[in-house]
C-alpha cells in the first residue's frame, strides 16, 4: 500500500507545482514606472492603483483571493499598468508638478497621493483606475470577490464608462 501511495503523492504535486507556475501573476510596478509608461509608450494603458496598507487585513485578503485569480491577471495585465501604493509610504512622489508626502497624523500617518486618489477618503483597500492621460476614472473602496471586480474593471478597461453610465452598465450585465 506504501508503495503504491508514493507515487500518487508525486504525480500530485507534480500537477499541482506545473499548475502554479502556470497560472499568471499581476505584474505590479511602481507609481513612477507606470506612469512613465502610459505617457511614454506608442499604445498606453490605463493606470489600475491598489491603495493598501500594510496592516489591511482586507487588503490581504484580495490579494490573495482576487488578485492572484488566473482570470483577474490575465484582463488587468492586457489593459492596465498596475501599480500597489502603501498608503502610508513615506517616499516623496513627484506628479503633475507637485510633490506628493507623507503626512504624520495620529499613530500612523498616510502620503497625501492616496489621499489625492482616494478623493481624501482614505478607506483601505481602495482601487482607483486612471486613463491614459492620467485622469481619474474612478476610486472603488472596499473588497471585490473576483467577478464583481473584474465587471468593475471591464468597466474601465473595455472603455464601457464613455457610453453607458454604470448603473445602465451593470443593469445590462446581468
Amino acid at each position: 500500500m506504501k508503495k503504491k501511495l508514493l507515487p500518487t503523492l508525486l504525480l500530485t504535486l507534480m500537477v499541482f507545482v506545473g499548475w502554479h507556475t502556470q497560472a499568471q501573476e499581476l505584474e505590479w510596478m511602481s507609481w513612477e514606472e507606470a506612469v512613465t509608461m502610459a505617457t511614454t509608450e506608442e499604445n498606453p494603458k490605463k493606470i489600475f492603483v491598489d491603495v493598501y496598507t500594510d496592516w489591511c487585513g482586507w487588503c490581504k485578503k484580495m490579494d490573495k483571493d482576487t488578485f492572484q485569480n488566473p482570470k483577474v491577471a490575465e484582463y488587468m495585465n492586457a489593459h492596465f499598468y498596475m501599480v500597489k501604493f502603501d498608503a502610508e509610504g513615506k517616499d516623496p512622489i513627484e506628479f503633475q508638478g507637485k510633490t506628493f508626502k507623507f503626512v504624520p497624523s495620529g499613530r500612523r500617518g498616510y502620503h497625501e497621493l492616496a489621499a489625492a486618489l482616494t478623493n481624501n477618503r482614505l478607506s483601505y483597500p481602495t482601487v482607483v483606475f486612471l486613463d491614459s492621460n492620467l485622469k481619474m476614472l474612478s476610486p472603488v473602496p472596499g473588497y471585490q470577490k473576483v467577478e464583481p471586480f473584474l465587471k468593475i474593471a471591464k468597466y474601465f478597461g473595455d472603455d464601457i464608462y464613455k457610453d453607458k453610465d454604470w448603473n445602465t452598465y451593470e443593469k445590462e450585465s446581468k
